[in-house]
C-alpha cells in the first residue's frame, strides 16, 4: 500500500494544463509553489502538519503505465501520441521542501514547497494537497484532544465511520502522531507498528443467554486482556455488578481484569458510580473506558464534571472530523524561472485573506534563548540571511504598527529538503520518532497559543524585503503608483 501507483489520482485540468504546456513547449519551464492553508481549523489556535510520508512515497512512485496511458489515449480531449509518450518517460527531477511531520504550524508559512518543471509542478498538486489536506486536519483535531485530558490514554476507533479504508489507515497514524496511544485498524497497526487495541461488541453479549455467561466465555479466552463493554443491558444493575464477579474469578485464576468500557447513557454519573462500585469490591485497578461519539468539547465537558475516566475511544467525530470537514489547504504559483533567475509572482484576488506572498522562502521559527519559548515564525526570501543573535524586526503583515524587535533567539529553518532533482535526500523518521518531535514541539509555545477556548493569535510576519516586493507586486499589478507605499507605518519608522 506504500508504494500504490497514483500517478493518475489527479485532477482533469491538472492534465490539460500540462499538455497545454507541452504544445507550447513550455513544459520544461522551472516553477515554484508554496503549500499552505490559510485559517485555522476548528477556531483552533494552530494545526499539526502530517502526510509527508505518503507525499514521499507517492512522488517515488510516480510512473505512467501502460494501462494509465491507454486510459489517457481514449478521453475526448485527444492528447497527440507524442504527448503520451513524453508521459512514458515521465519522471519526477525537481526539489520539494517540507517542514517535518509532527510539526506545529500556522496559516498562511509554506509547509511544503515545490520546485519543478511546470509539467511535475502541477501534476503532484492535487495528490499533494489530498494527503497534506485530510491527515494534518486529523492531526490536528486528535491534538486538540490529546491536550484537553493530556494524562489519559486515548484511542482512535473511527475505522467503520471513516470515508473509506485510505481515511482509516491514515487517519490513525495522524492521530498516533500526536499522542493517540493506539487503533482500532488492524490494518493501520500492521502498516506503521501502531498498537491495535479492541474489547467486544453488543452483539457478543446478546449472544449468550445471560450478560454473565458472555463476559465468563470473553474472559475465559482472553484472560490476560479482559475489557468488558457494560451497557448492553443496564450498566449499573447488571453491567458493572457482573463485570465484577468476572474481575474476582480472574483474581483467583491468577489474572486481573483490564477494564470496563462505558458506551451510552450519562457518562460522567455512570463513570463515577462504577468507579465506586469497583473500589469497593476491592478492583480499584480496574480502568474505565468510554467512547460515544466523543470529541474534545464533550471530554473537556466531562473532566469537568468529575467523571471518572481513565481513557477515551474516539471515533466518528475525529477520523470525519466533524465540526471542520476539510482544512483548506492550497497550493500556489510563487516563482518562475527565467533565465537563470527566480522571479516572483503574485496572485491578486478580491479577498485579501487570498493574495499570495510572491518568491522564493524560508520559514523560521524565531525561539528567545531566555525563555526557549517561539516569538513567532519569521519569512524570509531564501537569499537573506538571518543569522542567530542578529536584530530582527517582525511587524504584522496587515497592520504593520505591531512590531517588535528580537535580538537574543535562535533561528530554526523549518523547511527541510526533501526531494533535490528528483531523488530523495530526506531520511523518514520512525513513528516514534515522530510523535517525541511532537512533544518537543508542544514544549515550545505559550499554553495561550496551544488552548482549545480563544487562544491567542501566533505571529506569522514577513521580512522587510518580502512584504515590500509584495507590495511592490501588487500595486504594478493593479496598476497604483508607487507612492501609495509611502502610507504605511512601516516606511515611517
Amino acid at each position: 500500500m506504500n508504494n500504490q501507483n497514483l500517478t493518475l489520482h489527479t485532477d482533469k485540468y491538472q492534465l490539460n494544463m500540462i499538455y497545454a504546456h507541452w504544445k507550447l513547449n513550455r513544459h520544461n519551464n522551472v516553477r515554484v509553489f508554496d503549500a499552505y492553508f490559510r485559517k485555522n481549523p476548528f477556531k483552533n489556535g494552530y494545526a499539526v502538519f502530517a502526510g509527508l510520508e505518503r507525499i514521499v512515497n507517492y512522488v517515488n512512485s510516480l510512473n505512467f503505465t501502460e494501462e494509465d496511458i491507454s486510459y489517457l489515449r481514449n478521453q475526448p480531449e485527444k492528447y497527440d501520441e507524442s504527448f503520451l509518450d513524453e508521459l512514458k518517460r515521465f519522471k519526477f527531477t525537481g526539489t520539494i521542501f517540507a517542514v517535518p511531520e509532527g510539526t506545529i504550524v500556522f496559516p498562511n508559512e509554506p509547509i511544503i514547497r515545490v520546485e519543478a518543471r511546470i509539467f511535475e509542478a502541477q501534476l503532484i498538486e492535487t495528490a499533494l494537497l489530498n494527503f497534506m489536506n485530510y491527515q494534518t486536519l486529523i492531526a490536528t483535531k486528535a491534538s486538540r484532544m490529546k491536550l484537553v485530558a493530556p494524562d489519559d490514554s486515548f484511542f482512535e476507533f473511527g475505522t467503520r465511520r471513516a470515508q473509506e479504508a485510505d481515511a482509516a489507515i491514515w487517519g490513525a497514524r495522524a492521530s498516533y502522531i500526536v499522542g493517540f496511544d493506539g487503533t482500532s485498524n488492524t490494518q493501520s497497526g500492521k502498516q506503521f507498528g501502531i498498537p491495535s487495541v479492541g474489547t467486544h461488541s453488543h452483539s457478543w453479549v446478546m449472544d449468550f443467554e445471560t450478560e454473565l455467561d458472555a463476559f465468563m466465555a470473553y474472559a475465559d479466552v482472553h484472560p490476560d486482556n479482559t475489557v468488558l463493554l457494560v451497557d448492553t443491558y443496564d450498566t449499573l444493575k447488571s453491567g458493572v455488578p457482573n463485570a465484577i464477579k468476572v474481575g474476582k474469578t480472574l483474581e483467583k485464576r491468577g489474572y486481573q481484569l483490564k477494564g470496563i468500557r462505558l458506551d451510552s447513557g450519562d457518562l460522567a454519573y455512570l463513570s463515577r458510580k462504577a468507579r465506586t462500585m469497583l473500589d469497593k469490591a476491592g478492583l480499584d485497578y480496574v480502568s474505565i473506558t468510554a467512547s460515544n461519539d466523543l470529541d474534545e468539547n464533550l471530554i473537556l465537558n466531562l473532566k469537568a464534571q468529575g467523571a471518572k475516566i481513565d481513557s477515551w475511544g474516539v471515533g466518528t467525530q475525529l477520523i470525519t472530523a466533524s465540526d471542520h470537514p476539510a482544512l483548506g489547504g492550497v497550493y500556489k504559483l510563487v516563482a518562475r524561472k527565467e533565465g537563470g533567475k527566480y522571479e516572483p509572482v503574485i496572485k491578486i484576488s478580491g479577498n485579501p485573506e487570498k493574495i499570495t506572498t510572491p518568491g522564493l522562502k524560508m520559514v523560521y521559527r524565531i525561539i528567545g534563548k531566555q525563555n526557549n519559548k517561539a516569538e513567532g515564525d519569521y519569512i524570509a526570501f531564501t537569499h537573506e540571511k538571518i543569522d542567530n543573535g542578529t536584530r530582527v524586526e517582525m511587524f504584522d503583515p496587515v497592520h504593520t504598527y505591531l512590531h517588535k524587535f528580537v535580538t537574543d533567539f535562535q533561528a530554526i529553518e523549518l523547511l527541510q529538503p526533501i526531494f533535490e532533482k528528483g531523488k530523495q535526500v530526506y531520511i523518514l523518521p520512525t513513528l516514534d520518532q515522530i510523535r517525541a518531535y511532537h512533544q518537543e514541539q508542544l514544549t515550545l509555545f505559550w499554553e495561550e497559543y496551544l488552548r482549545k477556548l480563544n487562544p491567542e493569535v501566533y505571529p506569522v510576519d514577513l521580512s522587510k524585503e518580502v512584504w515590500e516586493t509584495k507590495l511592490n507586486l501588487y500595486q504594478s499589478k493593479m496598476g497604483a503608483t508607487a507612492s501609495f507605499l509611502k502610507d504605511f507605518p512601516l516606511y515611517n519608522r
